[in-house]
């Protein structure tokens, strides 16, 4: 089969790799859609150990089972593995696993590939007219999804629900839309990149997007650098919640003084519950996350071009889908 394979720093390569085969309780999926993740372009810059070269990336995934009882069932991909019987995952809280897996991670191949395997627990069946290039964002949505329940779960119930998202990639879009999901209708997004800014202008109104200024409830930080929590921990209101999903770096940013003396709450938020993923993928059949229509699609045999554009910001759309059938 054809993949697109992570070769080191700022490199992928097409070509054939060694055909996927399911072992004992997994299906064979034939991958119709699949998103480029910013933690795919971690990789691909060479700052993710976890993601040693060479590996075939990518994890956002849909496609269709191919072979056995469910020949034909469309699906999206919970890529998050776990294993099933530890107290996190006993208790719903999957993401917590000490021996969770994803794909896309050693020792789990990814989905930037004609083919791949998954666990059939971790796959959601898609409605026949839900097109797969949309069910292959219930990941990232999830991501934002499971980030805004916690800050809401976290928020006393006497704040107010005026929330700030910081960054205007997949993720952050994707917080706006889990918020307003929600019951949240005053959201801002912060996004500095002016192609971007420009798009999410026309997508989620003028209103939607402005300067990070004044106090919020709830701050959405999406993009994880030193920076962005320097502005999340000044402008979260006093008793109000952040939540910090981006990875951009390690250290640095907090405010950790105001933090204390104002209550301000700090949520790390990974990935998502199973249960979590069921629940964002619903909310994507029914329409409740929008049309989500901000997406680009290019063939998979162009993949690293996309990762350069990407790398040079000059790609508008929130999210690259790769199609490794056309």
């Amino acid at each position: 089969m054809k993949a697109l394979v992570y070769d080191g720093v700022e490199t992928l390569g097409f070509r054939d790799v060694p055909d996927a085969v399911p072992q004992n309780g997994e299906q064979l999926i034939k991958v119709e859609a699949v998103g480029i993740c910013g933690s795919d372009m971690h990789a691909y810059l060479g700052h993710d150990a976890r993601r040693p070269a060479p590996l075939i990336l990518g994890h956002e995934a849909a496609g269709v089972i191919t072979g056995g009882a469910q020949d034909g069932q469309r699906v999206t991909v919970n890529p998050l593995v776990n294993c099933g019987t530890c107290p996190a995952c006993t208790s719903g809280r999957e993401n917590l696993c000490p021996d969770r897996q994803i794909i896309s991670m050693m020792p789990r191949e990814g989905a930037f590939a004609q083919y791949i395997t998954m666990p059939a627990a971790n796959l959601v069946a898609v409605p026949d007219d839900v097109p797969l290039d949309k069910a292959a964002l219930a990941e990232p949505l999830a991501v934002s999804w499971h980030a805004v329940r916690l800050a809401l779960e976290a928020l006393h119930p006497a704040m107010d629900k005026r929330a700030l998202v910081i960054g205007g990639g997949a993720i952050g879009l994707a917080a706006a839309l889990a918020l307003r999901a929600m019951g949240v209708d005053d959201i801002t997004i912060a996004e500095p990149n002016e192609t971007r800014r420009a798009f999410l202008k026309k997508r989620c109104g003028e209103d939607a997007v402005g300067d990070a200024t004044g106090q919020f409830a709830i701050v959405i930080d999406a993009v994880g650098y030193g920076a962005t929590r320097a502005t999340a921990s000044a402008l979260a209101q006093p008793g109000g919640v952040i939540a910090h999903v981006g990875l951009g770096e390690d250290s640095g940013g907090l405010d950790v003084r105001r933090m204390t003396l104002q209550e301000i709450t700090f949520i790390g938020t990974y990935t998502y519950t199973a249960q979590d993923f069921r629940d964002t993928a619903q909310a994507i059949f029914e329409g409740r996350l929008g049309p989500l229509d901000w997406t680009q699609s290019r063939p998979l045999s162009q993949g690293f071009a996309a990762f350069q554009d990407l790398r040079a910001g000059t790609v508008a759309a929130p999210k690259i889908i790769l199609t490794p059938w056309s």
